[in-house]
């Protein structure tokens, strides 16, 4: 996952300069920051990003301490010393060559304004916590294939926020530009506060890139932010697809959180092994009981998805241990397999990655290596639709990487399959919102907004467990139901008989063929461009089978529990039964007092939604279609 953080002049800077320059740890006053790094075997932080060479830095070369200072700290050139120096001999006034080094407007004359300037920010790539564990505990090839696909999957990260993201702008954000790249300084750590391993890396991206006149300019900071989850779902996606298919290795869903969206894990990694890393998170959630019991005292309500987050955040905060002292990797990765001895045993620490590589093969095997993206593109529609309502494009491309990170579990995928997958997901299945004015500028892609018509489903009720009380279902879960249905509409056409001349077509023929003639299969063969080594021969039929199962292995039965993936039988669980007879008993009995003359007592809220539910949801609306238009 990818967190960002604002860097700016107050003081904000130097806790980077001195403390995540170091390790996360607190540097002695006056020591230089490589005589500390040596001391302390912590790595150097390297430069990175297209952006470097208008400064004279190479990529890959170290942070000096000066330069960050620099940089981070006055937003002027590297090597400004150097300059102002040669600037003074010429015969410049001071004001004058400081402003000859600044990288735009001087900080200076932002101050000012009254203004707070921007300098940097810090972009945190941090791997998944079944990954940790493996490269924590794992012996010297699996620690290099985890690191390097680490690396990797930063870079190209970069890479995508420099190609398609990454903009300067100026005349009050009027007009805009693509810069050739941008400045990065990554610093590399390997454990948490409480020296639990944990690999991330603190990449500082520099608040300034060039126009293409090559002055200096600020990024558009609203853009790149609104794209954070964008990037950490493509980093999380290329780092577990590499590690996966280096080591034979896949991934299972792990629910974190009852109703929100799973976590995809390495399968075959306890649970038990996950809790032992994260004693931050334990902590954590701890502290978020008793703070989200006092908001609903003082609210009266639980809180929402944006109010968890800064309840999140306050959790973290009181729960932050003291800065520590670094250690080497070497003392680090002992300590560690010590510490999971002592927990586990040595049959238990020693089996982990056979372990990891049988249950991975188990998964490869009942599970396809191809993706239908007719099905991607619907599922990713219908759960960015029915959480948000309103979206944009980047919302939708972390959708259709996340489909392909649970979907493929840890496979390999062509190059853009992500970006094709959201294209056809906003091309068939959402309309735009976003009206050009005219004599106003253009709205860039990322600014166009969009919804979608398929049907909102209604909400049900969730029995508790281990004394829990029920629980309204979450949007996600809402989401995964709006999706399935219309999967299944899909699915029910491919295999649906064609039509007599001048017969009616079925239901689950018309539903797929109202609004948009792209899930005609037989017509359009869209597999033929979707997947150009599908075999042709197959039936239509036959290729609905085929994803079908797909799609079932992928929600195996250990994430199920209980569950159905079909929308049309949900209400046949064992549990929903169970409630379902009890409001029939509760119905009669109402009934019965009615028939003796007595008022009624109003009916339960949760009777009223179960009644619904069972009436709403027993069968996908059929009068509406699978297309961009109307879907059910």
């Amino acid at each position: 996952m990818v967190s960002a953080a604002k860097i700016t002049r107050r003081n904000a800077w130097r806790y980077y300069v001195r403390g995540v320059a170091f390790g996360d740890g607190r540097r002695p006053v006056g020591q230089p920051l490589k005589d500390a790094q040596e001391l302390a075997g912590l790595p150097p932080g390297r430069w990175m990003g297209l952006g470097l060479a208008a400064l004279g830095l190479n990529a890959g070369s170290v942070v000096g301490e000066r330069e960050l200072e620099l940089l981070y700290g006055e937003l002027q050139h590297p090597d400004a010393d150097r300059i102002e120096r040669e600037r003074l001999a010429d015969g410049d006034s001071p004001q004058e060559a400081r402003r000859a080094t600044a990288l735009g407007q001087p900080l200076d004359e932002i101050e000012r304004r009254g203004a707070i300037p921007l300098l940097a920010f810090d972009f945190t790539f941090r791997a998944q916590a079944s990954l940790i564990v493996l490269w924590a505990l794992g012996d010297e090839t699996v620690w290099r294939v985890i690191e390097t696909a680490h690396e990797r999957a930063i870079e190209t990260t970069l890479r995508w926020l420099e190609e398609e993201v990454a903009e300067v702008r100026w005349s009050s954000g009027r007009k805009r530009a693509k810069p050739p790249g941008l400045v990065v300084a990554a610093f590399k750590h390997y454990e948490n506060r409480d020296g639990f391993p944990l690999l991330h890396t603190h990449c500082l991206i520099l608040n300034r890139a060039q126009r293409p006149d090559g002055s200096w300019y600020a990024l558009d900071t609203r853009r790149l932010l609104r794209n954070v989850v964008a990037a950490g779902t493509l980093y999380t996606l290329t780092m577990t697809t590499e590690v996966c298919e280096e080591l034979g290795l896949a991934t299972v869903p792990r629910e974190v959180t009852p109703g929100l969206r799973p976590v995809m894990e390495v399968a075959g990694v306890d649970q038990e092994f996950i809790d032992w890393s994260s004693t931050r998170r334990q902590r954590i959630e701890q502290a978020l009981e008793s703070i989200t019991a006092q908001y609903v005292q003082d609210h009266g309500r639980l809180p929402d998805e944006r109010a968890r987050h800064g309840l999140g955040w306050w959790a973290a905060q009181d729960t932050r241990p003291a800065k520590k002292s670094p250690k080497r990797l070497e003392q680090l990765r002992a300590w560690w397999k010590v510490s999971a001895l002592l927990r586990f045993g040595q049959e238990m620490v020693d089996g982990l990655l056979d372990r990891c590589r049988a249950a991975g093969a188990a998964i490869r095997a009942r599970i396809s290596p191809r993706v239908d993206t007719v099905l991607a593109a619907v599922d990713v529609a219908a759960i960015v639709y029915t959480v948000r309502r309103v979206f944009n494009r980047h919302h939708i491309l972390a959708e259709a990487r996340r489909h392909l990170l649970e979907t493929l579990r840890g496979r390999a995928f062509p190059p853009g399959l992500d970006t094709y997958i959201a294209d056809k997901a906003l091309a068939r299945h959402s309309r735009r919102l976003t009206v050009p004015q005219p004599g106003r500028r253009t709205p860039a892609p990322d600014q166009l907004t969009y919804t979608a018509d398929f049907s909102w489903p209604t909400r049900w009720w969730i029995a508790g467990t281990d004394g829990r009380p029920p629980r309204e279902s979450s949007r996600y879960e809402r989401a995964r139901l709006a999706s399935l249905v219309l999967q299944n509409a899909i699915r029910d056409a491919r295999i649906a008989p064609p039509a007599r001349d001048g017969a009616p077509a079925t239901a689950a023929s018309a539903t797929a063929h109202t609004g948009d003639h792209h899930h005609d299969q037989a017509a359009t063969a869209p597999h033929a461009v979707d997947h150009p080594d599908r075999d042709a021969a197959l039936t239509p039929a036959q290729r609905a089978a085929a994803v079908h199962a797909h799609q079932q292995a992928a929600m195996p039965e250990e994430y199920l529990e209980g569950r159905t993936t079909d929308p049309a039988t949900w209400l046949r669980t064992p549990k929903n039964l169970a409630r379902l007879a009890a409001f029939t008993q509760a119905a009669e009995a109402r009934a019965r007092t009615i028939a003796d003359g007595a008022q009624p007592q109003q009916q339960a809220p949760d009777a009223v939604d179960a009644t619904r539910q069972q009436h709403n949801t027993t069968q996908p609306d059929q009068d509406r279609g699978a297309g961009p238009h109307r879907a059910g």
